[in-house]
């Protein structure tokens, strides 16, 4: 049977008014930093928060989105939304990289790591709401799916991702990524938004 109209809870207004404001206004004001710090493209400011700007809306989109769709759900669903949220950002970067030679296997690259990011989240999860598999799971996701994707960038003359250094920040951001995903599964799973099939983990 359906609610009553007269019947709203608290967690109504928190989780149905509230919260969803309170995040897009987070993200507007992340997309606006840049322009807040002010300075132009020579201040240093700008071009670090310009930096922070786009590495978590990278990995928000080729990360976070497919890695919790692989682990709330299964990786069909983890690895087809990997597929388009690449493909998206890929799209969105295209315009940037015309005529730069090498810049197809870059954009490749944006398309296949969020794919076997979020394939291989779901493989390893199984649908369980157990946090340390689901950690573990996201961890391992996304892991080897930021290796491939700084290995990928390795093969294309435009790439700008290099040395120790760019190895440790892509492959540490993703990590970090996971983490944080892997909470918020957690939190859909107490709030019965995950797949509602028992795993087998066997």
């Amino acid at each position: 049977m359906g609610l009553d109209w007269k019947k709203w809870t608290k967690n109504d207004v928190n989780f149905g008014i509230i919260l969803p404001i309170v995040a897009v206004l987070v993200i507007v004001f992340v997309s606006k930093l840049p322009s807040l710090v002010g300075g132009g493209f020579d201040d240093p400011t700008f071009g670090i928060v310009m930096g922070i700007t786009m590495e978590i809306f990278e990995l928000v989109v080729i990360v976070g989105v497919p890695l919790a769709l692989g682990l709330l759900w299964n990786q069909w669903a983890g690895g087809s939304s990997g597929f388009l949220m690449g493909s998206f950002y890929a799209l969105y970067w295209a315009n940037s990289f015309r005529g730069i030679s090498g810049s197809g296997t870059v954009l490749l690259a944006y398309i296949v790591s969020p794919m076997l990011i979020g394939y291989m989240a779901g493989a390893l999860n199984k649908r369980s709401d157990n946090f340390k598999r689901i950690l573990i799971s996201a961890l391992i996701a996304s892991t080897i799916g930021g290796i491939v994707l700084f290995t990928i960038f390795q093969m294309s003359s435009a790439n700008v991702v290099t040395g120790t250094i760019g190895f440790a920040l892509t492959v540490l951001a993703r990590m970090l990524a996971a983490v944080l995903t892997a909470v918020v599964v957690k939190v859909f799973f107490w709030y019965g938004m995950g797949a509602h099939k028992n795993p087998n983990i066997s």
